[in-house]
């Protein structure tokens, strides 16, 4: 009896109604304005504008996500809405003329363009519709990605306000790394890792700009040389510029814009690469857990 129930109850959850919240933005197109050039996202989507109009459709959300859009449509639609599409740390910015759209991709989460008519599959949750008829779809099988909309300077958003700089910035230099690491102690991969030093620089590419810069995971930050710092800094953007170039790196479900994977993973030294041998001094990669992450490194190579 308590198993008939639960399927009964499990039934329910599935056929309730899904709570969402729509946005319907209904604009006329500039077609005397020449065509804006075409905007990259950071994530390698690619819209071009065949208007000066970002979208004439529907942001839809269902309630079960981190954070979700609530209040995008509170202010009166612009003749226009301009577009400019940025983006801050691991938040993907969509300005508009009205406020500007933060993105984050949670841990699976994904972006991709499709056709108006695209059937909906499993843990899609929202829609940019775009001018040029076709849409910017969320889909998040974990359900960690959010959905935000400010009115107000973005930098200025509870999100954002706190960020470090930016990894491929100039602002972030040696100079920088090495002052952010004076009398601190905690590990080196751990201080590169934290968004309020440099912003961007995940589990994976710590690792691999650990083993391009020579040092060891588990050193003390303060016990970092200036030419160390320097090197890291170094190693750090080289890293991220590689992945960006081949379409960033697949381990289990990432894929890019348009569903393909990303090729980096075939140029790691040391991620995921335990017990193998070195691709430079042929030693076995050893693993190690570290701050609940998975660390890889090369005891011959880091020092």
């Amino acid at each position: 009896l308590v198993d008939i129930m639960l399927v009964l109850l499990i039934i329910f959850i599935i056929t309730l109604p899904v709570m969402t919240h729509a946005v319907k933005i209904d604009l006329p197109r500039a077609t005397n304005d020449p065509p804006p050039p075409i905007v990259e996202l950071p994530i390698s989507i690619d819209v071009q504008y065949d208007g000066s109009v970002l979208w004439n459709g529907s942001v839809t959300s269902p309630s079960d996500l981190r954070a979700y859009i609530k209040d995008a449509a509170s202010k009166d639609p612009q003749p226009e809405v301009h577009v400019s599409v940025d983006r801050r740390a691991k938040y993907l910015l969509i300005r508009l003329d009205t406020g500007t759209l933060i993105i984050h991709l949670g841990m699976s989460g994904s972006l991709r363009l499709a056709g108006a008519v695209t059937p909906l599959k499993p843990h899609d949750h929202w829609d940019l519709v775009l001018d040029s008829g076709m849409i910017l779809r969320f889909h998040d099988p974990r359900r960690f990605g959010s959905l935000h909309f400010t009115d107000e300077d973005p930098a200025r958003h509870r999100l954002l306000r706190k960020l470090a700089p930016e990894p491929l910035s100039d602002e972030f230099n040696g100079d920088y790394l090495y002052k952010a690491t004076r009398k601190r102690a905690v590990a080196i991969k751990q201080l590169i890792m934290n968004s309020q030093i440099v912003v961007g620089v995940g589990n994976i590419y710590a690792s691999e700009a650990l083993f391009r810069a020579g040092v060891a995971p588990r050193r003390a930050a303060r016990r970092i040389s200036k030419d160390e710092a320097a090197k890291l800094v170094k190693a750090i953007k080289a890293v991220l510029k590689a992945a960006i170039k081949i379409g960033g790196t697949t381990l289990r479900d990432y894929v890019n814009a348009d569903g393909a994977p990303g090729y980096f993973r075939q140029k790691l030294f040391v991620y995921e690469r335990a017990a193998q041998a070195c691709r430079v001094c042929k030693s076995p990669v050893k693993q190690f857990t570290q701050g609940q992450r998975s660390t890889y490194w090369c005891a011959v190579c880091q020092r």
